[in-house]
Order: structure tokens, then sequence, then C-alpha cells
């Protein structure tokens, strides 16, 4: 079991984590760190609690915005695959109707 100092304005937080999540953990640590420190220059003073509430809050609204976006991302990629298949389905449709119809001339012909 790894384990991971972090720390918060100032603050070490000694985090236990999965072999091999240290780097990330502490990546996740240093994102934390910068989100308090931008709400605690905004905020003014208030207590690490609130601080802590707010940077949660901020962290799932942003969590929420690319959930948002990866959604609309799949919906536009889920429309331009059907457009994609439907002029292709139309696309042989045609060459199956002209192919068709080179048959048929022909049978009128003989």
């Amino acid at each position: 079991m790894g384990q991971v100092n972090i720390t918060i304005r100032g603050r070490q937080y000694q985090i236990a984590c999965d072999d091999g999540q240290e780097a990330h953990l502490a990546r996740l640590g240093r994102y934390l760190d910068q989100k308090a420190e931008q709400l605690h220059a905004a905020a003014g003073s208030v207590s690490d609690a609130l601080l802590l509430v707010m940077v949660g809050l901020v962290v799932a609204d942003e969590l929420t915005d690319t959930v948002a976006e990866l959604d609309g991302l799949k919906s536009t990629a889920g429309n331009a695959g059907r457009v994609a298949a439907e002029s292709a389905a139309a696309a042989s449709i045609n060459t199956l109707a002209e192919r068709i119809e080179r048959i048929a001339a022909r049978l009128e012909g003989s």
C-alpha cells in the first residue's frame, strides 16, 4: 500500500493509496491545493471546513461540465455515425438500382 504526503494550503496530509498510484494522487493533491489557493484569494479568510466545501463544489462543477461536454461529443459522434451509415446505405441502394436498370435494359434488348 502506497502513501503520499499532500499539502493543501500549507497543511500536510498523509494519504494511503494503491501501489503505483502515488504520482497520480500527488497530481490530484496539487490540483486541489491550487483550487484552494484560488478560492482563498477570492473569498478571503474562511474556515478550513468551508474552504474544503467550496473546493469540492468547484471541482464537482468542473466535473459536471466535463461530463456534459463528453455526452454532447458522444451524441454528435453518434449522429455523425448514423448520417454516415445512412449515406452509405443510400449509395448502396443507388448502385443496386443502377445494376437492376442495366440488367432490365439488357433483358428488354434481347
